[in-house]
């Protein structure tokens, strides 16, 4: 297998690393990078107000207002897709401080 990536890669048609990669759980997605600030008096409560998955991948990627844009080699497409399901389908968590 390491020679095949070699090989793509010499010929520049290997895929990125992040793209071999399990990808990571929805759950552990937002909990290490959207509850920061999503939940904790910075940004937006997202969870429990059913938003649209589609909206909830928009905004992911093109970064509204102070929110960082997060690019594909940050949180895969694969990743997104199951991340906004899940935010779509969540429950409000009472830990979370509202605003």
């Amino acid at each position: 297998m390491v020679r095949t990536m070699v090989a793509a890669g010499l010929c520049g048609a290997g895929a990125s690393a992040s793209a071999q990669e399990t990808p990571r759980p929805p759950e552990r997605i937002y909990a290490t990078t959207c509850g920061y600030c999503h939940g904790a008096h910075v940004a937006p409560i997202i969870r429990g107000r059913k938003l649209p998955a589609s909206y909830i991948a928009q905004m992911v990627r093109s970064g509204p207002r102070a929110m960082p844009a997060f690019r594909p080699t940050e949180i895969t497409d694969a990743e997104l897709q199951a991340l906004s399901v899940w935010v779509s389908r969540a429950k409000a968590d009472p830990k979370e401080l509202a605003q």
